[in-house]
């Protein structure tokens, strides 16, 4: 098959990578978004906290965008997942699933991370529908009722008080022991929110809406919504596998232009921040895309790289 070539390959199509080809597309570069159609948000019914677009549906977010980016022609969308690159700086090769190849100046990731929820009886029924990750993103739309956070540890610490702007009416189940000081279990105690550490035998719900929560030593909670917090890999392993330095809960390492540790490699998104919404991933990617406008440009004005 022959070699397409690129000035920027930009693998994964989420709002970083979405934003990233508009403003790339509007420079006249010439660009492929490699994404196999598989988002972090599939599960969610709605986008919220992005201007113009609060509410809409995920696929709905991206159907617009691409519809948007078309009036660009030099950016071409490539339904498929890329599984090895090679090269350097001005010259990478990229091979997909599909046996497709391209050869790209620049790559952008912006691959997103994946969510691994705990593996509690009834949670993927719920998941998306009544059980959440993000209180900005979710947490109106759970305001004033009865809620289940599952956590523990450090994290419970920043989502429970986080949590507690949308509504004062939870409980906090650790599904196991809690990892907290005699101090933090006095915090809950102070503010009157129930702690428990009994494991979680099985969410009960109906239509996806979470009923009741139910421990292993009988107690039943009863709840119409739930935050938890789920383990994130990156959505792809190949970053990793080029040689990008990888952060301590999972990311890729970029500095403040989303350049990684590879020259010619940036990122951008959740892949590469911990501000996980959409918005937010919207705009690293089009910073992104502006700093490896202004590298090719540099380029081919006669400037060294």
């Amino acid at each position: 098959m022959d070699k397409q070539f690129l000035d920027v390959a930009i693998i994964g199509g989420g709002p970083a990578g979405l934003n990233a080809a508009l403003v790339l597309g509007r420079a006249r570069k010439t660009v492929a978004v490699i994404d196999a159609g598989r988002p972090r948000n599939a599960v969610t019914r709605e986008v919220h906290g992005f201007l113009t677009r609060d509410g809409i549906s995920p696929s709905d977010f991206r159907r617009i965008a691409k519809e948007e980016i078309s009036a660009y022609p030099a950016v071409s969308f490539v339904t498929d997942s890329a599984v090895s690159i090679v090269g350097t700086d001005g010259w990478f090769q990229i091979e997909t699933e599909q046996g497709q190849t391209f050869v790209s100046k620049k790559i952008l990731f912006t691959v997103g991370m994946k969510d691994l929820p705990p593996t509690i009886p009834g949670l993927a029924e719920v998941y998306g529908k009544s059980a959440f990750v993000c209180p900005f993103c979710d947490g109106w739309e759970l305001r004033d009722q009865p809620l289940v956070i599952i956590n523990k540890g450090t994290t419970l610490m920043h989502l429970a008080p986080l949590l507690s702007g949308w509504t004062n009416r939870f409980t906090v189940c650790t599904n196991g022991p809690d990892e907290l000081t005699d101090a933090e279990r006095e915090e809950f105690q102070r503010n009157q929110v129930p702690l428990f550490d009994s494991p979680i035998i099985q969410i009960d719900s109906s239509g996806g809406i979470v009923r009741e929560v139910i421990l292993e030593d009988g107690t039943t909670i009863p709840c119409t919504g739930i935050f938890f917090k789920p383990d994130l890999v990156t959505g792809s392993d190949l970053p990793q596998m080029i040689g990008c330095e990888i952060t301590e809960w999972g990311g890729i390492v970029v500095d403040q232009f989303g350049k990684t540790n590879i020259p010619g490699v940036f990122s951008a998104g959740d892949a590469a921040s911990r501000m996980h919404q959409a918005i937010a991933a919207a705009s690293n990617g089009a910073f992104a895309a502006a700093v490896i406008t202004g590298e090719l440009n540099a380029v081919a004005w006669g400037r060294n790289k």
